[in-house]
């Protein structure tokens, strides 16, 4: 596959499939290693947790990540129909049961860390910054991990 990368005037850079890239101008490093990950476990509480699992051509394990959501997320599916989900609202975050074997296609980071995954059957799920709260971390085996923390983006290695 051939990498390439997509953005447009506001600055928001695109991984998808053959992607090779993972930082956009130092900010939030993107998690392009999701891409081709497939969804292997999805958890709430107060927070949302959705575990990524991926393996190398030999078979070994290359991915083992877990993204915890702390804020409000939105959950897009094929036919374009958008639900708001709270973490800590129990059976309303049922619609999130779908992602489970779900395999990330597209990866998006924008602006101070938004994040935007989509998936193989057409589902999309995005995770805005928050003012007040940490609104998204990503980490775990194979990637560098992310926190966007207060306001947007702060890393951490």
């Amino acid at each position: 596959m051939s990498a390439y990368t997509a953005s447009d005037p506001a600055g928001s850079v695109v991984a998808a499939i053959g992607a090779r890239w993972s930082t956009v101008g130092g900010a939030v490093g993107i998690p392009v290693e999701l891409v081709g990950a497939q969804v292997t476990r999805t958890a709430f509480d107060h927070q949302v947790r959705i575990t990524f699992t991926a393996h190398g051509p030999d078979g070994r394990v290359r991915l083992g990540a877990e993204l915890v959501v702390e804020t409000e997320l939105s959950m897009t599916d094929a036919d374009g129909g958008q639900v708001l989900l709270v973490p800590g609202t129990g059976s309303r975050l049922a619609p999130l049961l779908d992602l489970f074997t779900r395999t990330v296609t597209e990866v998006e980071v924008t602006g101070r860390g938004t994040l935007r995954l989509g998936f193989d059957d057409g589902t999309g799920l995005s995770v805005d910054p928050d003012p007040d709260y940490e609104s998204w971390s990503l980490s775990g085996l194979g990637l560098d991990p992310v926190l966007v923390g207060p306001g947007g983006e702060s890393g951490w290695q």
